[in-house]
């Protein structure tokens, strides 16, 4: 031990500080910077709740086993658009799922906050107002997607392929049950 502390001391005269006093007598020195604590609902890179909803920015978009370039492709996303939920985040990656609950590690690059749904039920209807009693204007197939306009408790607000109306919650998915959006 005294050999190492001599060295230190060299070593500080020569740097003008004393590494064997800060080696020794600092107990701050042994101390690990504190780590950055996660709260369960919120990501750790962009402080947005999670799990939450993006879409697909471009026509293809490659989910990898983990969070870099060097871990494999287990899937790819192939329709612009597609509404994702993003579960987890860590630095330039999310971890996203389709509605099925297939995907993996997304560049953020490839993501949009652009909100889309995905119609879930075959023949849904689009309404002129956000009522059961409201006059139909038009029935989206099975897994047409469109653009979110505004969602209350129960409804949504879309434009599908350039139709603007509104379709119930139940029969698409792509907002949280009890999400509003203004």
């Amino acid at each position: 031990m005294m050999r190492i502390a001599g060295v230190l001391a060299l070593l500080g005269a020569l740097c003008g500080t004393s590494l064997a006093a800060q080696e020794t007598d600092s107990p701050v020195a042994a101390e690990k910077p504190p780590e950055k604590q996660c709260q369960p609902d919120v990501g750790c890179v962009t402080n947005l709740p999670l799990p939450r909803f993006v879409s697909l920015k471009g026509s293809e978009g490659n989910a990898r086993r983990g969070p870099g370039l060097t871990h494999r492709i287990d899937w790819v996303f192939t329709r612009a658009g597609m509404p994702l939920k993003i579960t987890a985040e860590y630095e330039n990656w999310r971890r996203v799922e389709d509605f099925e609950g297939a995907g993996g590690w997304v560049h953020y690059s490839l993501l949009s906050g652009v909100r889309t749904v995905l119609v879930t039920l075959d023949m849904a209807e689009l309404r002129d107002d956000p009522s059961d009693s409201a006059t139909v204007i038009a029935q989206a197939e099975l897994g047409v997607v469109g653009r979110v306009l505004e969602c209350n408790p129960d409804w949504c607000r879309v434009s599908l392929d350039g139709m603007r109306g509104w379709i119930r919650k139940t029969a698409v998915w792509g907002v949280n049950a009890d999400e509003i959006i203004e």
